[in-house]
């Protein structure tokens, strides 16, 4: 077997790095790392002025319902994507860069995590009510069970990606979790709560949801390289069958992320219309369908142009000085505006 498989590679010491056979998993370990943040250097003083307050200088009833559907989702599928990671994805994966990639990643979803505790004991949210949306309303219960239902694969403890079939059930795995979670089921919430921060509202929270932003575009980004590196080398298993299965996938995905976007947003607020987030979505599939190698099905124009913008984080806050400055030059993304994904 040649030493360049990222699966069932019995040639290869996982614990051994050098040298590396996929420079993509080195690059995208090293922004991570120049991208490194916790919650904590962003101040949440005025949003606790903001949450306070009724009326014209506070928050309307659909912009709290909205914030709390989105702290419920977020806090929970968080969680659920690092169990995909330590739990599944990481003993399946013979490759030691992509395994070092993985392990930062599962780093930044316990920064993700800790990052809505912050967020909900600052704002003194009741954590039960958080905590249990995932359980209390459907639209995000339903993201939930589709999520759990199309990864259930690498989690039996007896799974192995050896044949066609078994690697078409990983990679059928890895596009639930990356393409579909982390792809889609993320960007309803990302643009209305980052939708606030352009209008100067709950900044503090809006600023946070952008870092996390970028840290999801980064594994997007690797999720995707991983999936196509995985087709390329076992092409066998990228049938026409098996590619649509995966499209079928993906657009019920979407339906799944529209419903949640009415419910959290059913009347609209701040010039945000629920059916522009149901093109944005559609939008944002079709890039991540183009992503992997698969055929666009919406071929809808993306009805956000300033999502491009607020994602190119070219500065952060210093927490010592609270001025701003520029994030070192490791860290910086340059963007591809059509794919929505960094160059």
């Amino acid at each position: 077997m040649s030493k360049k498989q990222i699966l069932n590679n019995s040639e290869v010491d996982p614990n051994k790095i050098l040298p590396m056979n996929y420079p993509w998993a080195r690059a995208h370990y090293k922004t991570g790392v120049s991208n490194n943040w916790v919650p904590e250097e962003v101040s949440m003083q005025l949003d606790v002025e903001m949450w306070k307050k009724k009326g014209s200088r506070g928050l309307s009833d659909d912009e709290r319902k909205m914030i709390l559907y989105n702290l419920g989702f977020f806090s929970t599928a968080e969680s659920l994507t690092a169990n995909n990671i330590v739990l599944a994805i990481y003993r399946h994966i013979t490759n030691p860069e992509c395994r070092q990639y993985l392990l930062r990643q599962a780093y930044e979803e316990a920064i993700h995590t800790d990052t809505f505790i912050y967020i909900s004991d600052t704002l003194g949210l009741d954590p039960n009510e958080i905590y249990n949306m995932y359980k209390t309303i459907p639209s995000i219960k339903e993201k939930d069970d589709f999520v759990i239902e199309m990864t259930k694969s690498v989690f039996d403890r007896d799974f192995k990606t050896k044949g066609v079939e078994n690697i078409q059930k990983f990679v059928h795995d890895l596009v639930g979790y990356y393409v579909i979670m982390e792809g889609i089921f993320f960007y309803a919430g990302f643009a209305m709560m980052l939708s606030l921060l352009r209008h100067n509202k709950m900044v503090g929270v809006g600023e946070q949801f952008q870092f996390i932003l970028r840290d999801e575009t980064v594994h997007l980004a690797f999720g995707s390289d991983l999936i196509n590196t995985i087709v390329e080398e076992n092409p066998e298993i990228w049938s026409s069958e098996f590619k649509k299965d995966l499209v079928l996938k993906v657009k019920k995905g979407v339906e799944l992320e529209k419903k949640y976007a009415y419910e959290a947003l059913p009347r609209g607020i701040l010039g945000l219309r629920p059916e522009a987030i149901e093109q944005y979505l559609e939008y944002v599939a079709d890039r991540r369908l183009d992503r992997i190698g698969l055929l666009l099905e919406y071929k809808t124009a993306n009805p956000f142009p300033w999502m491009s913008e607020i994602m190119d984080m070219r500065k952060e806050k210093n927490f010592f000085e609270t001025r701003v400055t520029e994030y070192r030059t490791g860290g910086q993304l340059d963007w591809d505006e059509e794919n929505n994904t960094p160059l």
